[in-house]
C-alpha cells in the first residue's frame, strides 16, 4: 500500500507531466500500480486529492524552505543564500509551472497560489530587510528576486540553475552590509 505521501509525489509527478487534466483516480493508481481502494484508503475522491495536492505542494515547496533556510544560520545572508540554494538544487521548477498552469483554470489552485506567492515574496522581504538595506529598496528588491525566480521558469529554453546563480550573486552584491543590530 502506498502512503498518503506517495500518492501526492505521485500527484505532482502527473501534474508536471501532463497537467492538472490528466489528474484522475484512474491516472494515479495506474501510475502507482494500484487499486482505486488505496487511493479512496487516504482521500474522499479526486476534489479531496486535488486539495489535498495544493496543501502538499504549499507545505513541500514553500514552508519547508522557509523552515530550512531558517536553520541556516544567524545572518540574514547566510538563510539567503540557503534558500536560493534549495530552490535552485530541487529542480522542481516543473512543478512550479504546473502549479502556475493550473491556476489559471482552478479557482483553489489560484489561492494557494497567491497565498504562497506572498509568503514567499514576504520571506524574500524579510531577508532583505535582515540585509539592513534603505527600507523603501526592501519591497522591490524582495519582488525582483522572486520575479527572476518565476521568469527563469517561464524561458524556453530554461535558464539553467548555473545562470540563475548568477544572477542571484549579482542581485547579492547590490545587498547592503547586514545590520549589525
Amino acid at each position: 500500500m502506498a502512503s498518503k505521501r506517495d500518492w501526492l509525489e505521485t500527484g505532482l509527478g502527473v501534474l508536471r507531466r501532463d497537467g492538472a487534466r490528466a489528474l484522475t483516480v484512474e491516472r494515479l493508481c495506474d501510475e502507482l500500480d494500484l487499486t482505486k481502494g488505496s487511493f479512496y484508503h487516504h482521500f474522499k475522491g479526486i476534489t479531496g486529492f486535488r486539495t489535498d495536492l495544493l496543501a502538499h505542494y504549499e507545505a513541500e515547496h514553500t514552508s519547508r524552505f522557509i523552515a530550512e533556510a531558517e536553520s541556516a544560520g544567524d545572518s540574514a545572508r547566510q538563510r539567503l543564500q540557503r534558500l536560493h540554494d534549495l530552490v535552485l538544487d530541487t529542480g522542481d521548477e516543473d512543478v512550479d509551472s504546473a502549479i502556475r498552469s493550473w491556476a489559471l483554470q482552478d479557482p483553489e489552485a489560484r489561492t494557494v497560489q497567491e497565498r504562497v506567492d506572498r509568503a514567499r515574496v514576504a520571506y524574500l522581504r524579510a531577508l532583505w530587510q535582515g540585509l539592513g538595506g534603505p527600507e523603501a529598496d526592501v519591497g522591490p528588491m524582495a519582488r525582483l528576486l522572486y520575479l527572476v525566480l518565476v521568469g527563469a521558469q517561464q524561458v524556453v529554453p530554461p535558464v539553467t540553475a548555473a545562470e540563475l546563480r548568477e544572477v542571484y550573486a549579482l542581485a547579492l552584491r547590490l545587498a547592503p552590509q547586514e545590520d549589525p543590530s
